[in-house]
């Protein structure tokens, strides 16, 4: 099983951590994750830019088979989330039903519990989707 990132790289990713942080180039591509070259017009002027964390469902699967460590999950949806801003993010949803899950369903990010090493009692947190509450 992977060990968990060391703690100085941990508070230099904090921010992507809680919040989704892409990218916005010169020209005003948004991206994410942030890179440092623009994936669509090859910038390099590139700034940090917070993302909503909303957005819709355009497609998703039902993960029956996870990988090691992600057993307790399972099953759990894995869903392509089209943000606000125009990126397209893989992540899992929480808090729905699969039968409850569509296209074009309106979700927002969480943070929530990604897994936990038993050996150490480290639990790592990470962004998911859910349905927006109304």
């Amino acid at each position: 099983m992977a060990r968990p990132m060391q703690v100085s790289r941990h508070w230099r990713h904090f921010k992507e951590k809680y919040r989704l942080m892409g990218g916005r180039c010169k020209n005003g591509h948004v991206f994410f994750p942030k890179r440092s070259v623009c994936p669509v017009c090859g910038s390099r002027e590139v700034e940090d830019v917070e993302l909503s964390g909303r957005g819709k469902v355009l497609s998703w699967t039902i993960v029956r088979n996870p990988p090691s460590g992600f057993e307790y999950y399972k099953p759990y949806p894995l869903a392509l989330v089209e943000l606000e801003e125009g990126p397209v993010v893989l992540a899992q949803l929480t808090d729905v039903s699969p039968e409850d899950i569509d296209f074009g369903m309106e979700v927002e990010v969480v943070t929530r519990k990604i897994r936990e090493f038993e050996e150490d009692g480290i639990i790592l947190y990470a962004y998911k989707f859910r349905p927006v509450l109304k």
